[in-house]
């Protein structure tokens, strides 16, 4: 699992651009910015929709205020999902970026795969938050249990930083 002082690895995410999707590297969000990462387990799904993506559109004049650049949603969904998720949930209107892990690489070279068969979930994300700076993570905090949203939450991030 990724650690504080690590860099963040190289990876491209998808977003929904006009024109339809569009990759992003992750490096071209980072460098030389301070930059807040959550990651969870499925757009739509309960935790995730009713309390994570909310904690962070709550807390996003409070991450400005702390100096950050960039707030980004990654979740294993394709970018049209997320797309869409993010308006309906007013994330992308709040300016968190809604991007797409759809080939899971992020999150397996951030070592934070987890899969739940029975719940239809296979190669998601656990549940996190970090903050990088210039690339360097300087704050990360996971969630033991997906289904809890407390130490990766918006409120949470901003007590860290």
């Amino acid at each position: 699992m990724v650690q504080v002082g690590e860099t963040l690895p190289e990876a491209t995410l998808l977003r929904m651009g006009e024109k339809g999707p569009e990759p992003v590297a992750l490096s071209s969000l980072t460098a030389g910015k301070k930059v807040v990462i959550f990651g969870l387990p499925g757009a739509y799904t309960g935790t995730c929709t009713t309390a994570h993506v909310p904690s962070f559109v709550r807390n996003m004049d409070a991450l400005k205020d702390k100096g950050v650049d960039h707030v980004v949603c990654v979740s294993v969904n394709d970018p049209f999902v997320m797309g869409a998720w993010g308006e309906s949930t007013g994330a992308s209107a709040a300016g968190i970026e809604m991007l797409g892990d759809a080939d899971c690489s992020l999150t397996e070279a951030l070592g934070l795969r987890f899969d739940a068969p029975p719940a239809g979930l296979i190669a998601r994300s656990k549940r996190y938050a970090l903050m990088a700076e210039d690339g360097v993570v300087k704050v990360f905090q996971a969630e033991e249990n997906p289904g809890v949203c407390d130490m990766s939450g918006g409120e949470a991030m901003v007590e860290a930083i």
